[in-house]
């Protein structure tokens, strides 16, 4: 074993050590682990905030992506929660590249960390396109390559970190270990002249924001043990708000926000 595979080994939150990442199951212990992990749900909070933030204040409904393991919904009225299998508290099931929605009926599609589990990007973005209205968003929160992060995923992360992947597609896997933890650094920032030939007449890529070093790394995550007690948060945000400069450098994660532009 590895010095990398002992550490994850040494860190991993008891309640999903040996689970079977594509098991629903997981995903119930991953919402029960974010909810009773005080560090963790403060970073969910900060988050849904921004999240919630880019989302248009419109009649239409929004529609959360990857519900299973989170709480967005509670922070945003009228939206829709779904999830790829069936589990505790969404709304759908669904696959995000057949929409169980009528064209332009959204405000807007939320998810975090999702799209990196999607083998067929193009797909999404096609399927985004008819569902949310001129105006509308697709707003994310994915991981995101640097320096820095690669160092931390590929060593201390369970999913593949590939910023070196030909193109946009994923290796054959189950919903949620299937994965490429750079896939959207990939498709927005290194493919991004592919991306605007190929969309820019749906989409605008509003904002790409790099962001937080080191908060998520300290709380664990969904899978490792918290490093820090809770009231540390406060601390370590604003450590990291003074290192934000820095963020192209350090980021772990990025705000995507897409908006889609008018027929």
């Amino acid at each position: 074993m590895g010095l990398a595979d002992a550490l994850r080994s040494a860190l991993a939150h008891p309640l999903t050590r040996g689970m079977d990442l594509d098991d629903p199951a997981t995903t119930g212990l991953r919402r029960r682990i974010i909810r009773e992990k005080p560090f963790l749900k403060a970073i969910y909070d900060d988050w849904y905030a921004a999240l919630g933030a880019a989302v248009p204040d419109r009649p239409e409904p929004a529609l959360e992506l990857g519900s299973g393991g989170g709480f967005f919904a509670e922070t945003l009225p009228n939206c829709i929660t779904s999830e790829v299998f069936a589990c505790g508290g969404v709304d759908l099931i669904c696959d995000a590249t057949r929409l169980p929605m009528p064209d332009a009926a959204l405000r807007a599609l939320v998810m975090v960390d999702v799209l990196h589990h999607v083998p067929n990007i193009p797909a999404v973005l096609r399927e985004s396109a008819r569902c949310v209205a001129p105006g509308g968003v697709v707003a994310m929160i994915e991981p995101w390559n640097t320096a820095w992060s690669r160092l931390v995923y590929r060593n201390l992360h369970h999913e593949p970190f590939e910023p070196s992947a030909q193109d946009w597609a994923l290796p054959p896997g189950g919903p949620l270990s299937g994965a490429n933890g750079a896939l959207p650094w990939i498709v927005f920032q290194r493919d991004r002249g592919r991306f605007e030939q190929e969309y820019g007449d749906q989409w605008s890529l509003r904002t790409v924001r790099p962001f937080m070093p080191m908060r998520y790394l300290i709380s664990g995550g969904v899978a490792m043990r918290t490093l820090m007690p809770g009231w540390m948060n406060g601390p370590a945000r604003l450590a990291e708000a003074v290192a934000q400069p820095l963020a192209n450098q350090l980021g772990m994660f990025a705000l995507i926000v897409l908006e889609r532009r008018a027929a």
